[in-house]
């Protein structure tokens, strides 16, 4: 199953990326696509549709870790025993069951000008309202936030799985050795969710690179392409307005793979590190 949906489509998408191809095939079923080498990863340097889609993804990159402190601290404010702790954990826990087209439109109704919450609320405070998805500076920002609404819900519900498993027997040790607040979180408490961070990362960056849908639905990759990602400009040149441009396609899609693998892979291979040196 895993080489059939994973391994062979990633080695398919590699070869793609080397031929020019309309997605097409001719009356006798045969290929149409004309070989080019590196041809498609040389316009792509040339690109700026593409650096800016590049540069859109490190932003999300960057600003979705902050998902990993804000989940924890929910977890660990959501971990107490306090009456009524069961109400927060639903309404902590209720954007990571929406879909991302709903967090879209939330977002979207949220950001609108002239009647949208936020909007009023600069009004407000500044005398002018601010139209986040109508401003190239901005727009990637306000998706962002989106964003990380639902995924912050995500880390939060793996950290508090993670504190389920935290040893009792060594938190009241170190108590009993004087350690408290930022300390015994630092040295005691995140040792121990090292699995959860590990797998809140991967998801994490996953989640920033592929970034499609709340593209898709808040702006369409506007105003002007400013807000476009790599996911969301390779669907536009292979399947959308460019045209049917496979091959260019899919070395959008392998550079977006290689660059989720470089992050994933480093993590990884610095918790293996640690875990030697433990």
């Amino acid at each position: 199953m895993f080489t059939v949906y994973v391994l062979w489509p990633i080695v398919e998408s590699v070869t793609l990326s080397f031929y020019d191809w309309n997605g097409l095939y001719d009356r006798d079923g045969n290929f149409t696509g004309r070989f080019v080498g590196m041809g498609n990863y040389r316009e792509l340097m040339t690109d700026p549709a593409f650096t800016t889609s590049l540069w859109n993804n490190l932003k999300w990159l960057v600003l979705y870790m902050l998902a990993l402190p804000a989940g924890l601290f929910i977890a660990i404010f959501l971990n107490q025993t306090v009456r009524g702790i069961r109400l927060y954990k639903s309404l902590f826990f209720f954007p990571f069951v929406i879909s991302q087209v709903v967090v879209g439109l939330i977002f979207s109704w949220f950001y609108a000008p002239n009647f949208g919450l936020f909007y009023k609320l600069i009004e407000s405070i500044t005398g002018k309202g601010v139209a986040v998805l109508a401003d190239p500076n901005l727009v990637t920002y306000g998706i962002i936030a989106a964003g990380l609404w639902p995924q912050i819900a995500y880390v939060m519900i793996l950290y508090l799985t993670g504190l389920n498993n935290v040893a009792p027997d060594q938190i009241e040790a170190a108590r009993l050795d004087g350690a408290k607040g930022w300390r015994m979180l630092w040295y005691v408490v995140l040792p121990q969710l090292r699995p959860a961070t590990f797998i809140a990362v991967i998801v994490t960056v996953i989640g920033a690179l592929r970034s499609f849908d709340l593209v898709s639905i808040m702006t369409n990759g506007g105003p002007f392409g400013s807000s476009r990602v790599l996911s969301y400009y390779m669907f536009e040149m292979a399947l959308g307005e460019y045209g049917f441009r496979m091959g260019y396609g899919a070395a959008i899609a392998v550079v977006l793979f290689a660059i989720m693998m470089i992050f994933i892979s480093g993590f990884i291979w610095k918790m293996w590190r640690d875990e030697r040196e433990r």
